[in-house]
């Protein structure tokens, strides 16, 4: 009898820890092995919380907040345009924020988890690494997928590796650099180790600027400039890459006219365009001005509750929406134009708030640098740097309600406050 209650306590712990590390390696298949995870360790959570009653693993400010912010994206979908892809998405929004909460139950209770997420991890990084290099230099990765081609066949200097034609490479790696560089603090950190991890880490920027994603180098250039401010401890390491970036990737330019073209050439036509001799300016490119301006058109129509989650494609061709062509896509590419388009200012200042809160304890955290004090572990401050990447609002986004990013806004989150609760009770923590 005894046997059988270990088994299954063995079970009920060990197949949710194996779900959560294969997570990164899931993302890079696409969202359905991930997202399947997800709600696995999410269903596998709540069977322990309801048999045991551990019901104090929901009793903190994150959880709070998030089940009035789901509960608010219920109550939208069900008043606001009401369509089936708005219920769906908002109904089972749930599982992201009790995974996180699960997370930090499975950290708790499975002492070798965290590390397997950092091996899982440096794995991801090396053979997108090698394969990525791969694709770039002989056009092809190792799974003979090609390298992005224009209209007539000339290979574009945007490389995807496995994620193919969805060109989320630069995403993925930029995303999770920040977890991945505060667990290599938390586990790794020794003169040995340097020299191993510091040419990944170059490595990865490099690729994430072969990638030809702006967004994905503006987030990854951004992490380590915040690493180097918010962790002065670490700047060497920090300033070692921007700089080893910096130099590689002048000399990328220097020598790759099509790499050079899609960075400067390219990025300027799409700000300023030529129109009947006259130079017109946008915000970013065409496309993503007219998705902003419809989106905000949107927003006046109803200011604090939206057109309902998810209804931005559903209005955008409406005349007194659209302005021309370029105006309709399935999101509006930014994240907080998104939310008050479809949310609202109320779904807007949820998030915005969460920005907010970080920006404020970043500041008391770099005054009590000063002091020789620290509000934050080093893991702590790359995972807030994390959260920064999703909360980031001066740059173009995805689907805020996409399931696939949502994996990677919520993975950090369970690690944080794993690390949290276990640093008010001086549990785990690692000494400077």
């Amino acid at each position: 009898m005894t046997k059988n209650i270990k088994l299954k306590k063995k079970l009920l712990i060990g197949l949710p820890s194996i779900l959560i590390t294969l997570i990164p390696i899931f993302l890079i298949t696409g969202p359905l092995l991930s997202d399947l995870s997800v709600s696995l360790v999410t269903i596998i959570f709540l069977y322990i919380v309801i048999k045991e009653k551990r019901y104090e693993y929901f009793n903190n400010s994150f959880f709070k907040l998030f089940i009035l912010f789901y509960l608010y994206l219920l109550a939208n979908s069900l008043m606001q345009n009401q369509n089936v892809d708005s219920l769906r998405i908002s109904f089972f929004y749930f599982r992201f924020g009790i995974f996180s909460i699960g997370l930090m139950y499975f950290l708790n209770e499975d002492k070798n988890l965290l590390r397997n997420i950092y091996y899982s991890i440096i794995f991801c990084f090396l053979i997108l690494i090698i394969d990525g290099l791969v694709q770039f230099f002989l056009k092809k990765n190792l799974l003979g997928f090609e390298i992005m081609k224009t209209d007539s066949g000339e290979p574009l200097p945007r490389v995807s590796s496995f994620f193919g034609d969805e060109m989320i490479l630069g995403s993925y790696l930029s995303r999770l650099f920040p977890i991945f560089f505060g667990l290599y603090f938390w586990f790794a950190n020794s003169k040995n180790n340097f020299y191993f991890f510091i040419p990944i880490f170059i490595l990865t920027i490099i690729l994430v600027f072969l990638s030809g994603e702006r967004t994905a180098l503006f987030f990854i250039i951004l992490s380590i400039i915040m690493m180097s401010i918010f962790i002065p401890n670490q700047k060497k390491i920090a300033r070692i890459i921007l700089v080893s970036f910096l130099i590689t990737g002048s000399l990328i330019l220097s020598f790759s006219e099509k790499t050079r073209d899609r960075y400067i050439n390219v990025t300027i036509s799409q700000i300023i365009k030529s129109e009947s001799d006259n130079e017109k300016f946008y915000i970013l490119t065409r496309q993503h001005e007219e998705h902003y301006i419809s989106a905000l058109r949107m927003f006046n129509e109803n200011k604090i509750f939206g057109l309902g989650v998810k209804n931005f494609r559903n209005f955008c061709n409406e005349d007194r929406f659209r302005i021309s062509a370029y105006t309709c896509s399935p999101h509006p590419h930014n994240t907080y134009v998104q939310l008050l388009s479809e949310t609202g200012l109320i779904g807007f200042l949820f998030i915005f708030s969460i920005f907010s809160y970080f920006s404020y304890k970043l500041i008391i955290h770099l005054i009590k640098i000063y002091r020789r004090k620290y509000l934050y572990n080093d893991l702590e401050i790359c995972l807030i740097i994390a959260f920064y990447l999703t909360l980031w609002p001066l740059v173009p986004s995805g689907n805020f309600f996409n399931n696939w990013l949502n994996i990677i806004y919520f993975f950090p989150v369970g690690i944080f406050l794993w690390s949290r609760s276990n640093s008010k009770n001086n549990i785990h923590m690692k000494s400077r």
